[in-house]
């Protein structure tokens, strides 16, 4: 069974997550303990995106803490919505074959599933605050 983008989005927010939440965690073993992995072979696109998103991490902060209000900082978001918008912004910027509205509807579903419907108003906002950085 080959799994869709979709799919694989959500797969990577629970590796992704997983890592948030112990950051000594073996990958492997998280990969494997992800419900459709019973197969050997970890998707392409599911390395991309946690590779990507961990080796980026520090920039893809930065950008979220600028799109904060004031008063904010990523400490006090809740750990899935920093997992989504790090997924979203790493897609935004790095995956040529991703458009932008794409990204953001796909964090926003992300956000359903994941979160609350409080995350996905900001989640929203804060991702298409960063579209309009983008088009300037």
């Amino acid at each position: 069974m080959s799994l869709n983008r979709h799919q694989i989005r959500e797969e990577a927010f629970q590796v992704l997550f997983a890592l948030q939440t112990d950051s000594d965690a073996d990958l492997a073993t998280i990969y494997q303990s992800i419900p459709h992995h019973d197969r050997k072979e970890i998707p392409a696109y599911l390395q991309t995106l946690v590779e990507g998103v961990s080796e980026h991490q520090g920039e893809l902060d930065q950008e979220i803490s600028s799109l904060l209000a004031s008063g904010w900082t990523i400490g006090r978001l809740a750990k899935p919505d920093l997992v989504i918008l790090r997924l979203a912004l790493f897609e935004m910027q790095y995956v040529d074959d991703v458009p932008t509205a794409v990204a953001i509807n796909e964090a926003l579903e992300l956000t359903k599933t994941f979160s609350n419907d409080k995350s996905r108003k900001f989640i929203n906002g804060a991702l298409g605050k960063f579209e309009q950085q983008l088009e300037k």
